[in-house]
């Protein structure tokens, strides 16, 4: 329905995002103002892992908000990958500090403040940055726990409907692991206007052959936010002075 509703050329936004983390984040780009049409098609799938928490913790280390949603909160110091994740831990009664930044971020964060272990890294089965064997290397213990599964799951009829047209489609990319997964799934004839969360996330987007690729700003919801706001102006711009010419 949605892709027979859109005009010829004007753009859309797909989110490959978990769909709970999706949901969210459409809220969040339409109290913002953005206009463009939002499609939603995770290429990502949470499960929560069996797990055992460990009992004796000095602090802990959350590089997502799902490792947030899978422990049960505590009053001690945990370091965050950025401010919203931050901010579920803090919900949870954790005294939680944000590296605003990647793995690499929170691994410097943790080396400079020193904290005195052991710190347990509540991850997801795939992770980046090895941070429990190079924080042990760098003497805070540290140990890791699996606490959810991502699953991969297969674009929507849908979303390769739009993938195969002629509009442009942005697409926010949060994570390397999505960003390869859509990979995986291509390629495809839609322009690709990519907005990245980072680096490391852009490395991997490469191979989607965008038409645009964009860093945002800060590593966050807000960076993201921003960077969509002004790329859907950027699009209708486009679009209007093609249609005026």
């Amino acid at each position: 329905m949605l892709a027979v509703m859109m005009k010829p050329r004007d753009p859309i936004i797909l989110l490959t995002r978990p769909k709970k983390a999706a949901d969210v984040f459409v809220h969040q780009i339409k109290v913002a103002g953005v206009k463009a049409d939002v499609l939603v098609s995770s290429v990502q799938g949470i499960n929560k892992a069996e797990f055992e928490e460990p009992s004796d913790l000095a602090g802990a280390i959350f590089t997502s908000r799902n490792g947030v949603e899978a422990v049960m909160g505590r009053d001690v110091p945990c370091w965050c990958v950025g401010s919203s994740t931050a901010a579920a831990a803090r919900a949870k009664g954790w005294q939680a500090v944000s590296a605003d930044g990647d793995a690499e971020a929170v691994f410097k964060r943790i080396t400079a403040d020193r904290p005195s272990g052991p710190l347990v890294h509540f991850r997801g089965t795939f992770a980046r940055g090895n941070l429990a064997e190079r924080l042990n290397e760098d003497g805070i213990t540290t140990q890791e726990v699996v606490v959810y599964n991502q699953v991969s799951l297969s674009l929507s009829e849908t979303a390769r409907e739009i993938l195969a047209r002629e509009n442009p489609v942005i697409v926010p990319l949060f994570s390397p692991r999505s960003a390869a997964q859509l990979v995986q799934q291509g390629p495809f004839a839609a322009p690709l206007w990519i907005i990245a969360m980072s680096e490391a996330v852009a490395g991997e987007a490469v191979g989607l052959s965008p038409a645009v690729m964009e860093i945002s700003a800060s590593p966050d919801a807000s960076g993201m936010v921003a960077a969509i706001k002004q790329m859907e102006k950027t699009a209708y711009g486009i679009e209007s002075a093609r249609n005026s010419s």
